[in-house]
């Protein structure tokens, strides 16, 4: 189970950089497909089977298919992307070690609550996960479930609107 799982990790983080750094934007929704299947492997691994499924059915399914239109209506499909010039490059390499300096940073600080031994965990049920998730009680996810839903709403207005001026 453990190599699975490295080798599902593996391909997630191949699979990942491949997306941000082909030149081809159709290749890059591609892979940024293929790491969307990847993850909905690791929830199957964890008996997750419904989250698995929403993975593929609304990740990879709906949102590379929405990703995919939009550059086709957008931009010619076998194009490359601009290549960035060194300025903007050395901003990007700046901003990418900012970030990993935060996320270390964060992990780091919490070292002592990975090492402590962990208290005895109740088992959760689908309808346990559902209800923690879509709670609006301290810790409840529903806030930013209502957030990512408008932003999504605002891109797909953003792509008919650059759609519409072509």
């Amino acid at each position: 189970m453990e190599i699975m799982y490295t080798i599902v990790a593996l391909a997630i983080i191949i699979f990942s950089i491949l997306t941000v750094t082909t030149r081809k934007i159709l290749r890059s929704a591609t892979y940024l497909l293929f790491t969307l299947f990847a993850a909905a492997i690791i929830y199957f691994m964890m008996d997750y089977e419904f989250l698995g499924g929403v993975q593929i059915a609304v990740y990879a399914g709906g949102i590379v298919v929405l990703f995919v239109f939009s550059i086709l209506l957008t931009t010619s499909p076998g194009s490359n992307s601009e290549k960035l010039t060194n300025r903007r490059v050395w901003w990007g390499i700046l901003a990418a070690v900012c970030t990993a300096g935060v996320t270390g940073w964060a992990l780091l600080s919490r070292c002592s609550a990975l090492f402590a031994p962990k208290p005895e965990m109740a088992e959760y049920t689908m309808q346990n996960l559902g209800e923690a998730m879509l709670s609006t009680s301290r810790g409840g996810y529903l806030l930013p479930f209502e957030a990512i839903s408008v932003l999504l709403l605002a891109c797909i207005i953003g792509a008919v609107a650059v759609a519409r001026k072509r």
